[in-house]
């Protein structure tokens, strides 16, 4: 997790920090249906690599965002769900989907859009 000497003075700048690339994103988004293993995070999220998907679910997991969960077994399982901090990012990712479901209608009944059919 950051110090509060890291944090940006600013409360937007802070949200954009602990989330604000893509794939951060889109992994709370998906997150937010419940836990799931890396393989399943992999196929939900088109083009992110391992590399990248492990990354940023260690940052994640660093900032309090994300939980992740080692079984003792063999094949060793690991699973990944939200804190309840990651949780409490709920309303913002709703309110997102809303915004981006709301523009691309205004762009399908757009006058450009129509003329470039």
């Amino acid at each position: 997790m950051l110090s509060r000497e890291e944090l940006p003075a600013c409360p937007v700048a802070t949200t954009v920090q602990l989330i604000g690339n893509k794939w951060k994103l889109l992994i709370l988004r998906n997150l937010l249906a419940g836990t799931q293993r890396f393989g399943e995070l992999k196929r939900a999220i088109p083009g992110i690599s391992p590399k990248v998907l492990t990354e940023n679910l260690r940052a994640m997991a660093e900032d309090g965002i994300v939980l992740r969960t080692a079984y003792a077994e063999v094949p060793p399982r690991v699973e990944y769900s939200l804190t309840e901090l990651g949780d409490s990012m709920r309303p913002v990712i709703k309110a997102m989907e809303a915004w981006g479901r709301d523009y691309q209608a205004r762009l399908e009944g757009s006058p450009e859009r129509r003329s470039n059919e």
